[in-house]
């Protein structure tokens, strides 16, 4: 079964599973069972001994892995300090007198995602923490605020020079200068700017379509989760002071952010005389993050202590609490890893690159619109965008695509790779979103698929024309009216509700 179709099975059954049964764990276990299974031809025990082996175990030992797994508790840590301190709470009353709207407050969620755009895990978590408490006065639907997360996280990172993603993408391209490869891509990574321009035009014409509109009507009558559960229970981190202000949160969060990006200049580099774009592209993002966030959180509770808004014990006391706010995602993450990894092992990668391999050589004109859909379904079946760019990049630079051509296609690589990860329910980054806004993941997943098959429609009729147009202002120009074309037959020909 090596390196054929069926390596895609695993991961296809429990996507198909998770959607139908509403319930990931089980999903993502059988799926993990099913390709050991495949990997020892169907031996019972070798394939039992191999789940373990090659798979919890082998995830699990990662050294990136872990480092996630570090900065997702010691962020839930944070998260726990900011809402005892009472920073929170006092946010919530600053923005709900600034912030009179929905609209409003979809607006400025969005902008607070497009303004944390060094690393996709730091700004679901970040932009979810900070975000709740504003969101749900106005009842904005959880389903609704992990779809903004989820819609500012990757495709912001995606666009930014200075990254997590566009280091990865730079060291992907060997014998090539990578980082000027992602920046020249940019003006043609059609899915993440439609993404973006979508988010501002459903939040000012107050658009909901799909799943996500009977969420948001449940919202509006103030049940904020519909058939969900919570990801974890917000009384567990009530403030235990009353002497909370703004400053208490965005203290922290100016600390993270400086701090993480400190972590990862330096672990490029930076301080041994690097520069500060060369230090982002070699940097080890996980490594960075968790340096980065121990660091922002023993000057948190440091900066508490001293403002006596928190003791020494309330701090301590924080630790479980964050870590058990952050199980869910952490158990998701090992499962969605474990399922990467074995899938890995089947040789799903090869088999995908192979049929593209064999195939793009005698393509020119609709070679980025081809690149585009199978760099949306690899990643969907795998769940990893890094691992999709970093399989069919180094395909797509050894075509010696003629002019503008390579880097459109290259675009279109980037572009697809984000939105099969936005799609997956078994992608790391869609797990965070659901963490971030403490949402039902499948309920995350199914709301979003609509906006997110949109866009990707619009986009690639946009890279059917970029093929022989090749001009990246006449494409956007093109696709975003496509796309305004859409959203606005949406809202005229089918009912929706508005604010009044």
């Amino acid at each position: 079964m090596y390196a054929t179709f069926w390596s895609l099975v695993p991961p296809l059954v429990a996507i198909i599973l998770a959607l139908i049964t509403k319930e990931v764990y089980s999903s993502l276990f059988i799926g993990i069972v099913t390709a050991a299974l495949f990997i020892t031809n169907f031996n019972v025990v070798s394939a039992y001994t191999t789940m373990f082996s090659d798979g919890f175990i082998a995830s699990l030992s990662d050294g990136g892995h872990v480092g996630i797994l570090i900065f997702l508790v010691i962020l839930g840590t944070i998260v726990v300090l900011m809402n005892k301190a009472g920073g929170s709470a006092a946010y919530g009353k600053w923005a709900q007198e600034k912030i009179k709207t929905r609209k409003g407050t979809l607006l400025a969620t969005f902008a607070l995602g497009a303004l944390i755009f060094v690393d996709d895990y730091f700004n679901c978590l970040t932009v979810g923490s900070v975000m709740r408490p504003v969101t749900d006065k106005h009842n904005v639907s959880r389903a609704k605020l992990a779809y903004l997360i989820d819609a500012t996280a990757a495709p912001v990172c995606m666009i930014a020079p200075i990254s997590s993603w566009a280091a990865a993408v730079a060291g992907v391209v060997e014998g090539t200068d990578g980082l000027t490869l992602f920046i020249n891509a940019i003006p043609y990574n059609l899915y993440s700017l439609l993404t973006i321009a979508t988010i501002i035009i459903i939040s000012i014409w107050d658009i909901d379509f799909g799943p996500m509109r009977t969420h948001e009507n449940n919202a509006k009558k103030g049940d904020l989760f519909t058939c969900g559960e919570k990801v974890a229970e917000d009384t567990s981190m009530n403030a235990v002071s009353d002497k909370g202000k703004v400053i208490d949160l965005a203290f922290p969060v100016i600390v993270l952010i400086i701090s993480c990006v400190v972590g990862m200049i330096y672990t490029g580099g930076f301080f041994d005389g690097e520069s500060f774009v060369n230090s982002f592209a070699n940097c080890d993002a996980p490594l960075g993050l968790s340096m980065g966030s121990v660091a922002a959180l023993l000057i948190t509770v440091i900066f508490y202590i001293a403002r006596r808004v928190l003791t020494f014990k309330d701090c301590m006391n924080a630790f479980p609490e964050g870590f058990k706010a952050m199980i869910s995602p952490i158990l998701i993450l090992t499962f969605a890893w474990t399922l990467s990894g074995l899938t890995g092992n089947l040789g799903a990668a090869e088999y995908v690159s192979g049929i593209f391999e064999g195939s793009a050589a005698g393509l020119t004109g609709m070679l980025p619109a081809i690149v585009f859909l199978v760099a949306i379904f690899l990643a969907f079946s795998t769940g990893t965008s890094w691992g999709t760019f970093g399989i069919l990049l180094p395909i797509v630079v050894g075509i010696n695509l003629p002019g503008n051509l390579l880097i459109i296609t290259i675009a279109a690589c980037l572009a697809g790779a984000v939105c099969g990860d936005h799609c997956s329910p078994i992608s790391d980054t869609t797990i965070m979103a659901s963490a971030g806004a403490q949402c039902d993941h499948i309920n995350h997943v199914s709301t979003q698929l609509p906006y997110a098959m949109l866009v990707a429609a619009v986009s690639f009729v946009g890279y059917c024309i970029a093929g022989f147009v090749q001009n990246a202002w006449a494409i956007l120009a093109i696709s975003f009216i496509l796309l305004c074309a859409v959203l606005f037959g949406l809202k005229k020909f089918f009912i929706v509700d508005t604010e009044a």
